[in-house]
């Protein structure tokens, strides 16, 4: 299932999930080798691939950095991740906890920008119309920091860089279920050759998109402990702060 819109108005303009997904988008295609427009040379793919590689080491958040508080050695390229590595480190200056940041930023792929901001969008607005601006930058940031912590917690000796916004998405998607549990949402479904786009209330689609989540294959690359830890923390701090008392009315049941 693929959400398309909810109909579920805000009072406020989005200001904040607008500026998050402009970074987003800027930095994947202005900075990140994967998908710069702007190129100073003829690159081929084998090179843009290379170049791609060494600035996601460079930047993104490593368990292995985390748990050892320094940069990578060279010789846990291959490896895997050492208490002690005798080979020098792959990227001297680099910041280990600045990158957790930085990955919250970064993507791997036009479809997983695609589907990150797709979903921040959606369940982005009415959030940060909950929160209050200042309040849903401070969650949207602390919600990335968690999700990390737990795949960390999880992956402590992992070598791969985790990219993506996903875990502090998974926050807003998990507050949106707990804040607003019968907002429709137009949703894409896809059963070939049948496709159909029903409005379908939030609970059914986060609860569906939260379980599909243990079942997601080992080699898929993608962090669902991330997703899950920040899609609880995101749950927890809607129920915290008054669950849906204050904010379910505003849905509306237009088709």
């Amino acid at each position: 299932m693929i959400p398309l819109r909810d109909l579920n108005p805000t009072a406020r303009a989005p200001v904040v999930t607008v500026l998050l997904i402009a970074a987003c988008v800027a930095v994947y295609f202005f900075i990140e080798p994967a998908g710069r427009i702007v190129t100073t040379h003829a690159a081929t793919a084998e090179s843009r691939q290379e170049a791609d590689a060494q600035f996601t080491y460079q930047y993104a958040a490593i368990p292995c950095e985390l748990v050892h508080d320094r940069p990578l050695a060279t010789s846990e390229l291959t490896g895997g991740c050492q208490s002690h590595p005798a080979s020098p480190p792959l990227f001297p200056h680099k910041n280990v906890w600045a990158a957790v940041l930085f990955s919250m930023f970064l993507h791997a792929s036009l479809l997983h920008i695609g589907g990150n901001m797709l979903f921040l969008w959606i369940f982005g607005n009415n959030v940060e119309d909950r929160l209050g601006r200042v309040g849903y930058l401070v969650f949207y940031l602390v919600a990335g920091l968690i999700a990390t912590g737990a795949y960390v917690l999880i992956n402590r000796g992992s070598t791969v860089p985790l990219l993506g916004a996903s875990g502090a998405i998974a926050a807003v998607m998990g507050a949106y279920l707990v804040f607003f549990p019968r907002a429709p949402i137009r949703t894409l479904i896809l059963v070939p050759p049948i496709i159909l786009w029903p409005r379908v209330p939030a609970w059914a689609l986060l609860g569906v998109w939260f379980v599909s989540q243990f079942f997601l294959s080992p080699g898929s690359g993608v962090a669902w402990v991330a997703h899950v830890a920040g899609f609880a923390f995101g749950a927890l701090t809607g129920w915290v702060l008054g669950g849906r008392r204050a904010g379910a009315g505003r849905a509306v049941r237009a088709v």
